[in-house]
């Protein structure tokens, strides 16, 4: 069963609402993601980098997923903060073929990793751009940025394209998965 037919099956479902915040650098690929999870059409000729914030809700299982996807602009970073709130899920894209930031993004996702307001937040660390030839794979990002050191909360990488829609349904369930995990822990 693919993406678009999960979010369709559970359209119009009421159910739990959860707040997820997209982040990542400039050109990563976030609004991509996001059109694609809101199952809109997309002309990648028109997308342009964000220059604030654009927020979709996308229904599936039984929650009502409202991400924010922030610019990631370094004029923009500074801001993220303000977004912070009662976040749920943060799902971080990494643009795979463009090696020379990854120190950049390391840094970048380590810094919101330290945030007081994302403590414990369960990390969905998308690894977009897997459909380029160029890329590095999911191994290779999560050993250079040291994602193994993560030890405070759940994460997972997961190599995507969203161009494509590849490991983007994997991802979702992966998010609904580590929301179920953060209700069964705050019952107890």
């Amino acid at each position: 069963m693919g993406l678009l037919n999960i979010l369709r099956k559970m359209k119009g479902k009421k159910g739990k609402e959860v707040r997820i915040l997209l982040l990542g650098l400039d050109n990563a690929g976030k609004t991509t993601i996001l059109k694609a999870l809101a199952s809109e059409q997309q002309d990648l000729h028109r997308i342009t980098p964000t220059q604030g914030f654009n927020i979709k809700s996308v229904q599936s299982s039984n929650y009502k997923m409202n991400v924010w996807d922030i610019g990631g602009q370094r004029k923009l970073r500074p801001y993220w903060k303000n977004y912070y709130e009662d976040v749920d899920v943060l799902i971080y894209v990494i643009d795979s073929s463009d090696q020379k930031r990854f120190e950049e993004t390391g840094q970048e996702l380590a810094e919101l990793l330290e945030e007081e307001k994302l403590k414990g937040v369960p990390v969905l660390i998308f690894a977009n751009k897997q459909d380029l030839d160029f890329k590095a794979t999911p191994d290779v990002i999560a050993n250079d940025l040291n994602l193994t050191s993560i030890k405070d909360r759940p994460w997972q990488i997961q190599g995507c394209s969203a161009v494509k829609g590849d490991g983007l349904e994997a991802g979702v369930n992966w998010v609904l998965t580590a929301i179920r995990g953060a209700e069964k822990s705050k019952k107890k």
